[in-house]
Protein backbone atom coordinates (compact mmCIF):
# COMPACT_ATOMS: atom_id res chain seq x y z
CA UNK A 1 0.00 0.00 0.00
CA UNK A 2 2.79 2.44 0.90
CA UNK A 3 4.36 1.90 -2.51
CA UNK A 4 1.27 3.35 -4.18
CA UNK A 5 0.42 6.02 -1.60
CA UNK A 6 1.43 9.67 -1.96
CA UNK A 7 1.32 12.53 0.56
CA UNK A 8 -0.95 15.06 -1.16
CA UNK A 9 0.86 18.02 0.43
CA UNK A 10 4.13 16.84 -1.10
CA UNK A 11 2.62 15.76 -4.41
CA UNK A 12 0.96 19.13 -5.06
CA UNK A 13 3.61 21.55 -6.31
CA UNK A 14 2.66 25.20 -6.76
CA UNK A 15 4.36 27.89 -8.82
CA UNK A 16 3.80 31.60 -9.41
CA UNK A 17 5.32 31.89 -12.86
CA UNK A 18 6.84 35.13 -14.14
CA UNK A 19 7.64 36.06 -17.71
CA UNK A 20 11.31 35.60 -18.76
CA UNK A 21 12.00 39.36 -18.60
CA UNK A 22 10.59 39.48 -15.08
CA UNK A 23 12.75 36.55 -14.00
CA UNK A 24 15.82 38.51 -15.08
CA UNK A 25 15.05 41.04 -12.32
CA UNK A 26 15.06 38.41 -9.56
CA UNK A 27 17.90 38.31 -7.07
CA UNK A 28 20.17 35.33 -6.48
CA UNK A 29 18.21 32.51 -4.87
CA UNK A 30 14.89 34.34 -5.28
CA UNK A 31 12.21 31.98 -6.53
CA UNK A 32 8.42 31.78 -6.56
CA UNK A 33 8.13 28.34 -8.08
CA UNK A 34 8.11 24.80 -6.74
CA UNK A 35 6.60 25.38 -3.30
CA UNK A 36 4.01 23.30 -1.47
CA UNK A 37 0.71 23.96 0.34
CA UNK A 38 0.21 23.70 4.10
CA UNK A 39 -3.08 21.81 3.80
CA UNK A 40 -4.75 19.67 1.16
CA UNK A 41 -7.38 17.88 3.26
CA UNK A 42 -10.26 20.03 1.93
CA UNK A 43 -9.47 18.54 -1.49
CA UNK A 44 -8.05 15.06 -0.87
CA UNK A 45 -9.53 14.15 2.52
CA UNK A 46 -8.51 14.25 6.18
CA UNK A 47 -5.56 11.87 5.78
CA UNK A 48 -4.12 13.96 2.92
CA UNK A 49 -3.21 10.83 0.98
CA UNK A 50 -3.59 9.88 -2.69
CA UNK A 51 -3.66 6.19 -3.64
CA UNK A 52 -2.70 4.48 -6.86
CA UNK A 53 0.40 6.24 -8.24
CA UNK A 54 4.17 6.08 -8.07
CA UNK A 55 6.24 9.28 -8.08
CA UNK A 56 3.10 11.41 -8.29
CA UNK A 57 3.52 15.13 -9.03
CA UNK A 58 0.59 17.52 -9.38
CA UNK A 59 2.18 20.47 -11.15
CA UNK A 60 -0.19 23.43 -10.65
CA UNK A 61 1.12 26.74 -11.94
CA UNK A 62 -0.30 30.24 -11.80
CA UNK A 63 0.63 33.25 -13.90
CA UNK A 64 2.15 35.45 -11.18
CA UNK A 65 -0.12 38.40 -11.97
CA UNK A 66 -3.33 37.24 -13.64
CA UNK A 67 -3.26 33.85 -11.84
CA UNK A 68 -4.24 31.99 -15.01
CA UNK A 69 -3.66 28.31 -14.25
CA UNK A 70 -1.93 25.31 -15.79
CA UNK A 71 -2.25 21.76 -14.47
CA UNK A 72 -0.07 18.81 -15.37
CA UNK A 73 -0.25 15.46 -13.58
CA UNK A 74 2.84 13.26 -13.76
CA UNK A 75 3.65 9.78 -12.41
CA UNK A 76 5.86 6.83 -13.27
CA UNK A 77 3.21 4.11 -12.84
CA UNK A 78 -0.47 3.55 -12.02
CA UNK A 79 -1.66 0.69 -9.83
CA UNK A 80 -3.74 -2.02 -11.49
CA UNK A 81 -6.63 -1.54 -9.08
CA UNK A 82 -10.17 -0.28 -9.21
CA UNK A 83 -9.50 1.91 -6.16
CA UNK A 84 -7.04 4.28 -7.86
CA UNK A 85 -7.97 7.86 -6.91
CA UNK A 86 -9.24 10.10 -9.69
CA UNK A 87 -6.74 12.80 -8.79
CA UNK A 88 -7.38 15.01 -11.81
CA UNK A 89 -11.14 14.83 -11.43
CA UNK A 90 -10.85 15.67 -7.74
CA UNK A 91 -8.47 18.62 -8.12
CA UNK A 92 -10.27 20.19 -11.07
CA UNK A 93 -13.43 20.56 -8.96
CA UNK A 94 -11.62 23.36 -7.14
CA UNK A 95 -10.16 25.36 -10.04
CA UNK A 96 -11.93 27.09 -12.95
CA UNK A 97 -12.57 25.02 -16.04
CA UNK A 98 -10.50 27.28 -18.30
CA UNK A 99 -7.13 26.14 -16.91
CA UNK A 100 -4.39 25.42 -19.47
CA UNK A 101 -3.70 21.83 -20.45
CA UNK A 102 -0.48 22.54 -22.38
CA UNK A 103 2.68 24.11 -21.03
CA UNK A 104 3.33 25.96 -24.28
CA UNK A 105 -0.07 27.64 -24.23
CA UNK A 106 0.30 28.59 -20.56
CA UNK A 107 3.78 30.10 -20.89
CA UNK A 108 2.65 32.05 -23.92
CA UNK A 109 -0.23 33.50 -21.90
CA UNK A 110 2.13 34.39 -19.01
CA UNK A 111 4.38 36.38 -21.33
CA UNK A 112 1.47 37.95 -23.19
CA UNK A 113 -0.24 39.25 -20.03
CA UNK A 114 2.81 40.06 -17.90
CA UNK A 115 3.13 43.74 -18.74
CA UNK A 116 -0.57 44.38 -19.38
CA UNK A 117 -2.10 42.92 -16.22
CA UNK A 118 -3.25 45.53 -13.70
CA UNK A 119 -4.94 45.04 -10.32
CA UNK A 120 -8.68 45.49 -9.91
CA UNK A 121 -10.24 48.29 -7.87
CA UNK A 122 -8.48 51.21 -6.19
CA UNK A 123 -5.04 51.39 -4.61
CA UNK A 124 -5.37 52.15 -0.88
CA UNK A 125 -1.89 51.50 0.52
CA UNK A 126 1.71 50.93 -0.51
CA UNK A 127 5.14 50.29 1.00
CA UNK A 128 8.61 49.46 -0.27
CA UNK A 129 11.30 46.89 0.47
CA UNK A 130 14.85 46.64 -0.84
CA UNK A 131 14.63 44.34 -3.85
CA UNK A 132 16.55 41.07 -3.47
CA UNK A 133 19.87 41.41 -5.24
CA UNK A 134 19.85 45.22 -5.02
CA UNK A 135 22.54 47.35 -3.36
CA UNK A 136 20.12 48.07 -0.50
CA UNK A 137 19.58 44.38 0.31
CA UNK A 138 20.82 43.53 3.78
CA UNK A 139 19.93 46.91 5.28
CA UNK A 140 16.68 45.46 6.62
CA UNK A 141 13.02 45.99 5.78
CA UNK A 142 12.90 49.22 7.76
CA UNK A 143 14.98 50.98 5.11
CA UNK A 144 12.71 53.62 3.59
CA UNK A 145 13.16 53.63 -0.16
CA UNK A 146 11.27 55.89 -2.53
CA UNK A 147 8.98 54.03 -4.90
CA UNK A 148 10.97 55.26 -7.90
CA UNK A 149 14.26 54.05 -6.41
CA UNK A 150 15.84 51.43 -8.69
CA UNK A 151 16.57 49.29 -5.63
CA UNK A 152 12.95 49.30 -4.43
CA UNK A 153 10.42 46.53 -4.70
CA UNK A 154 7.05 48.25 -4.31
CA UNK A 155 4.07 46.53 -2.71
CA UNK A 156 0.54 47.82 -3.27
CA UNK A 157 -2.80 46.96 -1.70
CA UNK A 158 -5.85 47.29 -3.93
CA UNK A 159 -9.43 47.39 -2.68
CA UNK A 160 -12.51 46.26 -4.58
CA UNK A 161 -15.55 48.07 -3.19
CA UNK A 162 -18.65 46.23 -2.10
CA UNK A 163 -20.92 47.96 -4.60
CA UNK A 164 -18.74 46.79 -7.50
CA UNK A 165 -17.17 43.55 -6.25
CA UNK A 166 -18.75 41.10 -8.65
CA UNK A 167 -19.55 43.74 -11.28
CA UNK A 168 -15.92 44.77 -11.77
CA UNK A 169 -15.05 43.32 -15.21
CA UNK A 170 -13.06 40.14 -14.75
CA UNK A 171 -12.86 40.23 -10.96
CA UNK A 172 -15.21 37.33 -10.28
CA UNK A 173 -13.05 35.14 -12.52
CA UNK A 174 -9.91 36.44 -10.80
CA UNK A 175 -11.35 35.64 -7.39
CA UNK A 176 -12.16 32.10 -8.49
CA UNK A 177 -8.50 31.61 -9.30
CA UNK A 178 -7.03 33.11 -6.14
CA UNK A 179 -9.49 31.55 -3.69
CA UNK A 180 -7.74 28.16 -3.98
CA UNK A 181 -5.02 29.57 -1.71
CA UNK A 182 -7.63 29.80 1.08
CA UNK A 183 -8.05 26.01 1.06
CA UNK A 184 -4.29 25.41 0.82
CA UNK A 185 -3.10 27.77 3.57
CA UNK A 186 -5.96 28.40 6.02
CA UNK A 187 -7.03 25.62 8.34
CA UNK A 188 -10.79 25.06 8.01
CA UNK A 189 -10.82 27.53 5.10
CA UNK A 190 -13.66 27.32 2.61
CA UNK A 191 -14.92 29.09 -0.50
CA UNK A 192 -17.31 31.99 -0.01
CA UNK A 193 -20.80 32.28 -1.47
CA UNK A 194 -20.74 34.37 -4.64
CA UNK A 195 -24.48 34.98 -4.25
CA UNK A 196 -23.62 37.35 -1.42
CA UNK A 197 -23.19 40.72 -3.09
CA UNK A 198 -21.59 42.68 -0.25
CA UNK A 199 -18.17 41.04 -0.15
CA UNK A 200 -15.16 43.35 -0.31
CA UNK A 201 -11.59 42.34 -1.08
CA UNK A 202 -8.15 43.79 -0.51
CA UNK A 203 -5.42 42.23 -2.65
CA UNK A 204 -1.67 42.65 -2.12
CA UNK A 205 0.66 42.80 -5.12
CA UNK A 206 4.37 43.22 -5.63
CA UNK A 207 5.17 45.78 -8.33
CA UNK A 208 8.60 45.00 -9.73
CA UNK A 209 10.76 46.86 -12.25
CA UNK A 210 12.29 45.05 -15.18
CA UNK A 211 15.91 45.71 -16.04
CA UNK A 212 15.03 46.82 -19.54
CA UNK A 213 15.06 50.42 -20.76
CA UNK A 214 12.57 52.05 -20.61
CA UNK A 215 11.61 50.63 -17.22
CA UNK A 216 8.53 48.42 -17.25
CA UNK A 217 6.71 47.60 -14.01
CA UNK A 218 4.76 44.37 -13.64
CA UNK A 219 2.40 43.12 -10.91
CA UNK A 220 2.70 39.85 -9.01
CA UNK A 221 0.16 38.36 -6.58
CA UNK A 222 1.20 38.16 -2.89
CA UNK A 223 -2.01 37.53 -0.95
CA UNK A 224 -5.45 38.86 -0.12
CA UNK A 225 -8.19 39.25 2.46
CA UNK A 226 -11.97 39.12 2.17
CA UNK A 227 -14.20 41.44 4.18
CA UNK A 228 -17.93 41.54 4.85
CA UNK A 229 -19.99 44.45 6.24
CA UNK A 230 -22.73 43.94 8.85
CA UNK A 231 -25.25 46.51 10.00
CA UNK A 232 -24.23 48.39 13.14
CA UNK A 233 -26.92 50.44 14.90
CA UNK A 234 -27.91 53.10 14.16
CA UNK A 235 -26.33 54.12 10.83
CA UNK A 236 -22.98 52.39 10.32
CA UNK A 237 -21.52 49.00 9.46
CA UNK A 238 -19.20 46.66 11.30
CA UNK A 239 -16.59 45.33 8.87
CA UNK A 240 -15.64 41.71 9.51
CA UNK A 241 -12.35 40.31 8.27
CA UNK A 242 -13.22 36.82 7.06
CA UNK A 243 -10.24 35.34 5.18
CA UNK A 244 -6.58 36.33 5.14
CA UNK A 245 -3.77 34.63 3.24
CA UNK A 246 -0.19 35.32 2.13
CA UNK A 247 1.27 32.76 -0.30
CA UNK A 248 4.25 30.89 1.09
CA UNK A 249 7.12 32.48 -0.96
CA UNK A 250 6.18 35.80 0.69
CA UNK A 251 5.53 34.52 4.21
CA UNK A 252 7.63 35.52 7.27
CA UNK A 253 8.69 38.75 5.61
CA UNK A 254 6.23 41.15 7.25
CA UNK A 255 3.78 41.27 4.35
CA UNK A 256 0.92 39.95 6.48
CA UNK A 257 1.38 42.82 8.91
CA UNK A 258 1.39 45.33 6.06
CA UNK A 259 -1.81 43.88 4.60
CA UNK A 260 -3.53 44.00 7.99
CA UNK A 261 -2.31 47.58 8.50
CA UNK A 262 -3.72 48.53 5.09
CA UNK A 263 -7.11 47.10 6.09
CA UNK A 264 -7.08 48.87 9.44
CA UNK A 265 -6.12 52.22 7.93
CA UNK A 266 -8.89 51.80 5.36
CA UNK A 267 -11.38 51.21 8.19
CA UNK A 268 -10.20 54.37 9.96
CA UNK A 269 -10.66 56.38 6.77
CA UNK A 270 -14.29 55.36 6.25
CA UNK A 271 -16.87 57.30 8.34
CA UNK A 272 -19.50 54.64 7.60
CA UNK A 273 -17.49 51.89 9.35
CA UNK A 274 -17.88 51.63 13.12
CA UNK A 275 -15.23 48.99 13.82
CA UNK A 276 -13.14 46.15 12.44
CA UNK A 277 -13.84 42.63 13.69
CA UNK A 278 -12.29 39.26 12.83
CA UNK A 279 -14.14 36.03 12.18
CA UNK A 280 -12.84 33.09 14.24
CA UNK A 281 -9.12 33.95 13.89
CA UNK A 282 -6.48 31.23 13.82
CA UNK A 283 -3.79 31.46 16.50
CA UNK A 284 -1.13 32.70 14.07
CA UNK A 285 -3.38 35.44 12.74
CA UNK A 286 -4.44 36.45 16.25
CA UNK A 287 -0.77 36.94 17.13
CA UNK A 288 -0.24 39.01 13.99
CA UNK A 289 -3.27 41.14 14.81
CA UNK A 290 -2.11 41.65 18.41
CA UNK A 291 1.36 42.73 17.32
CA UNK A 292 0.05 45.17 14.73
CA UNK A 293 -2.52 46.69 17.07
CA UNK A 294 -0.01 46.99 19.90
CA UNK A 295 2.55 48.71 17.69
CA UNK A 296 -0.14 51.12 16.55
CA UNK A 297 -1.13 52.00 20.14
CA UNK A 298 2.47 52.25 21.33
CA UNK A 299 3.17 54.81 18.60
CA UNK A 300 -0.07 56.74 19.22
CA UNK A 301 1.22 59.74 21.16
CA UNK A 302 -2.15 61.10 22.32
CA UNK A 303 -3.44 57.74 23.53
CA UNK A 304 -0.24 56.85 25.37
CA UNK A 305 0.13 60.30 26.92
CA UNK A 306 -3.43 60.35 28.23
CA UNK A 307 -3.18 56.74 29.31
CA UNK A 308 0.13 56.81 31.18
CA UNK A 309 1.24 60.42 31.37
CA UNK A 310 3.95 62.28 29.46
CA UNK A 311 6.70 59.95 30.68
CA UNK A 312 5.19 57.07 28.71
CA UNK A 313 6.18 58.64 25.41
CA UNK A 314 9.78 59.34 24.52
CA UNK A 315 11.02 61.93 22.06
CA UNK A 316 11.97 59.07 19.73
CA UNK A 317 8.62 58.63 18.02
CA UNK A 318 6.41 57.20 20.74
CA UNK A 319 8.54 54.25 21.88
CA UNK A 320 7.75 53.15 25.40
CA UNK A 321 10.53 53.04 27.97
CA UNK A 322 11.10 49.70 29.63
CA UNK A 323 12.42 48.37 32.92
CA UNK A 324 13.50 50.59 35.78
CA UNK A 325 13.64 53.76 33.62
CA UNK A 326 9.95 53.38 32.79
CA UNK A 327 8.93 52.82 36.41
CA UNK A 328 10.93 55.77 37.69
CA UNK A 329 9.63 58.07 34.95
CA UNK A 330 6.05 56.94 35.44
CA UNK A 331 6.25 57.54 39.17
CA UNK A 332 7.25 61.14 38.49
CA UNK A 333 4.11 61.80 36.49
CA UNK A 334 0.46 62.05 37.43
CA UNK A 335 -1.55 58.89 37.15
CA UNK A 336 -2.91 58.37 33.64
CA UNK A 337 -6.37 57.26 32.55
CA UNK A 338 -5.25 53.64 32.17
CA UNK A 339 -4.64 53.38 35.90
CA UNK A 340 -5.09 50.67 36.93
CA UNK A 341 -7.99 50.70 37.37
CA UNK A 342 -8.72 52.18 33.96
CA UNK A 343 -11.22 54.96 33.34
CA UNK A 344 -14.03 53.09 31.57
CA UNK A 345 -15.62 56.17 29.97
CA UNK A 346 -12.23 57.24 28.59
CA UNK A 347 -11.58 53.72 27.31
CA UNK A 348 -14.87 53.53 25.45
CA UNK A 349 -14.27 56.91 23.82
CA UNK A 350 -10.89 55.76 22.50
CA UNK A 351 -12.21 52.35 21.49
CA UNK A 352 -14.81 54.01 19.28
CA UNK A 353 -12.31 56.48 17.85
CA UNK A 354 -9.84 53.71 17.03
CA UNK A 355 -12.60 51.43 15.70
CA UNK A 356 -11.32 48.35 17.52
CA UNK A 357 -13.74 45.62 18.62
CA UNK A 358 -14.45 45.52 22.36
CA UNK A 359 -12.73 42.30 23.46
CA UNK A 360 -9.66 43.02 21.33
CA UNK A 361 -9.34 46.59 22.61
CA UNK A 362 -9.56 45.59 26.27
CA UNK A 363 -6.98 42.83 25.77
CA UNK A 364 -4.62 45.40 24.23
CA UNK A 365 -5.19 47.77 27.14
CA UNK A 366 -4.39 44.97 29.58
CA UNK A 367 -1.14 44.24 27.73
CA UNK A 368 -0.11 47.89 27.87
CA UNK A 369 -0.86 48.12 31.58
CA UNK A 370 1.16 44.96 32.19
CA UNK A 371 4.04 46.49 30.24
CA UNK A 372 4.03 49.57 32.50
CA UNK A 373 3.12 47.89 35.78
CA UNK A 374 5.56 48.33 38.65
CA UNK A 375 5.69 44.90 40.35
CA UNK A 376 6.56 46.59 43.66
CA UNK A 377 3.28 48.52 43.63
CA UNK A 378 0.94 46.01 45.28
CA UNK A 379 -2.07 48.32 45.05
CA UNK A 380 -1.71 48.75 41.27
CA UNK A 381 -1.01 45.03 40.82
CA UNK A 382 -4.22 44.16 42.68
CA UNK A 383 -6.25 46.69 40.66
CA UNK A 384 -4.85 45.24 37.43
CA UNK A 385 -5.64 41.68 38.49
CA UNK A 386 -9.23 42.63 39.32
CA UNK A 387 -9.64 44.52 36.03
CA UNK A 388 -8.51 41.52 33.97
CA UNK A 389 -10.58 39.08 36.02
CA UNK A 390 -13.69 41.21 35.61
CA UNK A 391 -13.36 40.99 31.83
CA UNK A 392 -12.65 37.26 31.96
CA UNK A 393 -15.68 36.70 34.17
CA UNK A 394 -17.98 38.56 31.79
CA UNK A 395 -16.53 36.79 28.76
CA UNK A 396 -16.84 33.31 30.33
CA UNK A 397 -19.96 33.98 32.40
CA UNK A 398 -22.06 31.06 31.16
CA UNK A 399 -19.38 28.55 32.19
CA UNK A 400 -18.24 30.18 35.42
CA UNK A 401 -21.72 30.79 36.82
CA UNK A 402 -22.26 27.03 36.99
CA UNK A 403 -19.28 26.53 39.33
CA UNK A 404 -19.18 26.68 43.12
CA UNK A 405 -17.78 29.93 44.56
CA UNK A 406 -14.35 28.54 45.50
CA UNK A 407 -13.97 26.64 42.25
CA UNK A 408 -14.94 29.76 40.32
CA UNK A 409 -12.29 31.83 42.11
CA UNK A 410 -9.64 29.19 41.44
CA UNK A 411 -10.60 28.96 37.78
CA UNK A 412 -10.44 32.74 37.37
CA UNK A 413 -7.02 32.89 39.00
CA UNK A 414 -5.73 30.07 36.80
CA UNK A 415 -7.05 31.80 33.69
CA UNK A 416 -5.59 35.13 34.79
CA UNK A 417 -2.12 33.62 35.17
CA UNK A 418 -2.37 31.97 31.74
CA UNK A 419 -3.48 35.25 30.15
CA UNK A 420 -0.69 37.18 31.84
CA UNK A 421 1.91 34.72 30.54
CA UNK A 422 0.50 35.01 27.03
CA UNK A 423 0.58 38.81 27.24
CA UNK A 424 4.25 38.63 28.20
CA UNK A 425 4.95 36.45 25.17
CA UNK A 426 3.21 38.88 22.82
CA UNK A 427 4.86 41.95 24.35
CA UNK A 428 8.24 40.29 23.99
CA UNK A 429 7.61 39.51 20.33
CA UNK A 430 6.58 43.11 19.63
CA UNK A 431 9.78 44.49 21.14
CA UNK A 432 11.88 41.90 19.31
CA UNK A 433 10.13 42.51 15.99
CA UNK A 434 10.38 46.28 16.30
CA UNK A 435 14.12 46.11 16.89
CA UNK A 436 15.26 43.38 14.53
CA UNK A 437 12.74 41.69 12.29
CA UNK A 438 9.52 42.39 10.41
CA UNK A 439 6.31 41.33 12.14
Amino acid sequence: MDEWTSDSNEALTLSLVRAPKDKEALGEGESYEGFHPTFTYPIFGEEEKIYGYRDLVLDLRFASGSLKQYLNIMHSAVASSSTVDDVQGTLTKYIPEDYYKTEEGFLGRVEEEADSFRPFGKKIYSYTRPAPGSSSKGKGPAVALAEDDEDAAVFEVWHVRASATWDAPGFKEYHRRMQLFILLYIEAGSYIDEDEELWEFVVLFEKRKRRSIPRVETYHFVGYSSLYPFYCFPDKVRLRLSQFVIVSPYQRQGHGSELYTAIYQYVLSQPSIAELTVEDPAEAFEDLRDRCDLKMLLSHTAFMTEGFGDASVSSGGGKVLSGRRARVAAAAQRKGKLGPPSDKVWLEKWRRDLKIAGRQFHRLVEMLIQLHLDPSDSKAARAYRLQVKERLYRFNYEVLVQLEDQERLEKLEETFQTVREDYQRILGSVRYAANEHPV
